[in-house]
């Protein structure tokens, strides 16, 4: 499947049904008087988060959303019918912004949230409402209101408890792969991730979701590579895991890979730049020991807390880099079962293709 984490949609709530004119005509019964009632309320735009969505594809190939108008008034004071609420189904971690994407109108972060995002039209007044004492048979009657409308952006943020950073071939892949259940595509050669993946992290009988965003490269943040156009889906993470390749990526040594992420952090924003993060030596398998507590001091001195030695492909020092990411992990974590073990193919986000902009 595609994947899609923007799309621009048009929204408009069903107008209000118009008010009738009638008047009461049976045998025997003289001056029957006006009986025309009012018109149906117009349908409301509704979104609503759901499970099991993980991209906003859908969206690429129904943009426009209009609810259905209220029915009209009828005789014998009859009220139109409301029409039904248009409900948008949308992803967890969907975010709804206006037009110029300068203001968050709605942000869906639980199951089952609803929110009403446009009102429809209220029913028009029938002429039997405009009866008085002086004005016994009227004959005007109300339109219904009209419905609302407007352009809203939809902007998906992933929603991970922790998230995997750093350049480009430094063995993200690897490592989701062999921490979680997802099943990454791997390759020796620069964005093998073209887009976010998810899998879900299952240690010490605590399950956590773990992200895995394209890489970074020096000037992301300008729209070098890929860009930093995922970096939102890691926005709501409690802690970043910093992969860095042991053996160096291209021209950077591991000192000069961190740093390069730090920047792309800090000029990103969004709290990024002040989010924990554990720093990760990985692939040690291609070096010694000697070699990896020489990096391990360098990255201490530039300005790392602490630094864990990894290996993706062998698992080595894997345990010990979960055990410090669940200090920062809330208790809810806890598994029913903490012996089960990860089911095969779950909610990893599915088979990877290249995006493309709207």
């Amino acid at each position: 499947m595609h994947f899609l984490d923007q799309a621009k949609i048009y929204l408009k709530s069903g107008a209000g049904g118009p008010g009738a004119v009638s008047f009461r005509r049976e045998k025997y019964i003289e001056y029957g008087g006006p009986d025309g009632g009012n018109g149906g309320k117009g349908g409301d735009i509704v979104f609503e988060a759901v499970a099991g969505l993980n991209t906003l594809i859908d969206f690429r190939y129904s943009q426009h959303f209009k609810a259905s108008r209220g029915a009209h008034g009828m005789g014998k004071d009859r009220t139109g019918a409301s029409a039904p609420d248009l409900v948008i189904k949308v992803p967890v971690g969907t975010q709804v912004l206006s037009e110029d994407k300068e203001e968050v109108l709605a942000d869906f972060t639980e199951v089952g949230q609803r929110e009403v995002f446009l009102q429809g039209g209220m029913g028009g007044r029938g002429n039997a409402s405009y009866k008085t004492a002086t004005n016994r048979a009227p004959r005007q009657h109300q339109p219904g209101m009209p419905g609302e409308e407007m352009w809203v952006w939809l902007r998906l943020k992933l929603l991970a408890d922790v998230g995997l950073v750093g350049l480009p071939n430094a063995g993200k892949s690897t490592f989701i792969n062999a921490v979680s259940n997802a099943k990454a595509k791997v390759g020796d050669y620069a964005f093998t991730t073209l887009i976010p993946k998810l899998g879900v992290v299952r240690h010490k009988g605590r399950e956590f979701v773990l992200a895995d965003i394209p890489g970074l490269i020096e000037g992301a943040a300008d729209g070098a590579g890929i860009g930093d156009r995922f970096l939102g889906h890691i926005e709501r993470c409690r802690v970043l895991i910093h992969l860095i390749d042991i053996t160096g990526t291209g021209d950077a040594d591991p000192v000069e890979a961190m740093r390069v992420i730090e920047e792309e952090l800090a000029a990103y924003g969004a709290g990024l730049e002040d989010k924990p993060r554990l720093v990760a030596l990985n692939k040690i398998d291609q070096a010694d020991a000697e070699l990896a507590e020489g990096f391990a001091s360098e990255l201490k001195a530039a300005g790392a807390d602490d630094v864990f030695a990894v290996s993706g492909a062998t698992g080595q020092g894997i345990d010990a880099l979960l055990d410090a990411v669940l200090a920062y992990l809330p208790e809810h974590t806890m598994t029913e079962q903490p012996g089960e073990l990860p089911e095969e193919g779950a909610p990893a986000l599915e088979e990877e293709k290249p995006w493309s902009p709207l």
